[in-house]
């Protein structure tokens, strides 16, 4: 089998969220891949939480030329030379994310080949998996909060992931202090939880956007509401300042999403800066390095979480690797993917069956994509 043709669109998808009174909008960036074979077999890929234009342009001027003749069944070999093609110096960001895309889109031809679902390649250690949902976003007002919990309890949620933070560091300069930024976090967690009640499962993020001091003080202001665990809860995720606040909160620590390169949650391991690993397969290098990154948490008795949305990707991690764990059913994220995407599946009272379709499992919607392409 030959790869005989790459395309890549870079998109920018709105969606409206009316799970509480007042609809909301959001919209994400994203570069979806097609990979032909000389075999008729097409594999689709996607990547976000990056500039979707210039990641579009790494894959269709760089990476797809040297791609072309490639037995697309072969994608050690294939990553390798992505590496060494975007990011030859251990560099992140665009790069990144066009391996990642492509990757994915390599995965979907293998299952579609091999007449298997990704998650039993990745060695189907489980037939479904817990689901979490995000849904507390910064641009809810406080008693939106309570209402949308609730809503999400109706469809079955009972593990909910609300924003904290809310780009604190970014804009501490509107003026805007973060002590005043954490103290209303502090009220919307409490919010949450007496809106969700004690058996809600609840989980926070704060998206790198505190540093040590107000991470910390946040931490002691709301531990009482048992929280599951804090995502990214200091800015870069830097590796030492998280292991220091690791020993002076009980609020379990995770991030990853939007990390690049497989040493850094070596590092973090190594430093004991993290009790969850959070590899997303549409950003973290796709399933090549990111079954990697699981097997070496594994050594370390660490579980791998979805972060960083994408679920109908990420799950076929989360079932695949033994130490796998929660999807996150990202609100906006699972919005956006329904304009694209045809056969999604749908949770049940808090868990995704896994489904034996090859590959991917649901088809990309290319008629779709026009109205969204940006330049």
């Amino acid at each position: 089998m030959k790869i005989t043709a790459i395309r890549a669109y870079a998109l920018n998808v709105t969606a409206e969220l009316d799970i509480t009174s007042e609809v909301k909008t959001a919209a994400h960036q994203v570069c979806v891949v097609e990979i032909d074979t000389d075999e008729g077999i097409t594999g689709h890929g996607l990547t976000s939480i990056g500039p979707s234009v210039p990641i579009k342009a790494a894959i269709l001027s760089v990476a797809a030329p040297e791609l072309l003749g490639d037995d697309p069944l072969r994608h050690e070999q294939i990553w390798d030379k992505l590496y060494w093609l975007l990011v030859p110096r251990g560099q992140s960001g665009v790069g990144m994310h066009a391996i990642a895309a492509i990757d994915i889109a390599l995965w979907d031809i293998k299952g579609k080949a091999l007449n298997q679902p990704i998650w039993k390649l990745l060695g189907g250690a489980r037939d479904k998996c817990p689901v979490y949902a995000t849904f507390g976003f910064g641009f809810y007002r406080t008693e939106e909060l309570a209402e949308a919990a609730q809503n999400w309890q109706q469809r079955g949620f009972h593990r909910l992931k609300m924003t904290v933070g809310n780009q604190a560091l970014k804009r501490r300069d509107e003026p805007r202090l973060l002590a005043d930024v954490i103290a209303e976090d502090a009220i919307r967690v409490q919010t949450v939880r007496e809106a969700a009640g004690p058996k809600a499962e609840l989980f926070i993020d704060a998206n790198c956007s505190l540093d040590l001091y107000h991470a910390r003080a946040l931490c002691s202001m709301i531990e009482s509401y048992h929280i599951e665990f804090f995502e990214e809860p200091i800015t870069q995720n830097d590796v030492r300042q998280m292991a220091e606040l690791r020993t002076q909160t009980s609020i379990r620590l995770a991030c990853g999403q939007n990390e690049g390169q497989a040493y850094r949650f070596r590092d973090m391991m190594i430093a004991g800066a993290v009790d969850i690993i959070q590899p997303n397969v549409a950003i973290t290098g796709g399933f090549t390095q990111c079954q990697k990154i699981a097997a070496l948490a594994n050594s370390f008795n660490i579980s791998v979480d979805n972060g960083g949305a994408w679920p109908f990707f990420n799950q076929h991690l989360q079932a695949g690797v033994s130490n796998g764990g929660l999807v996150e059913y990202h609100y906006s994220s699972v919005e956006v993917c329904s304009k694209i995407y045809d056969g999604l599946p749908v949770p049940k009272d808090g868990w995704l069956e896994m489904s034996n379709k090859p590959g991917l499992g649901f088809d990309l919607n290319t008629a779709a994509l026009t109205a969204f392409e940006i330049d």
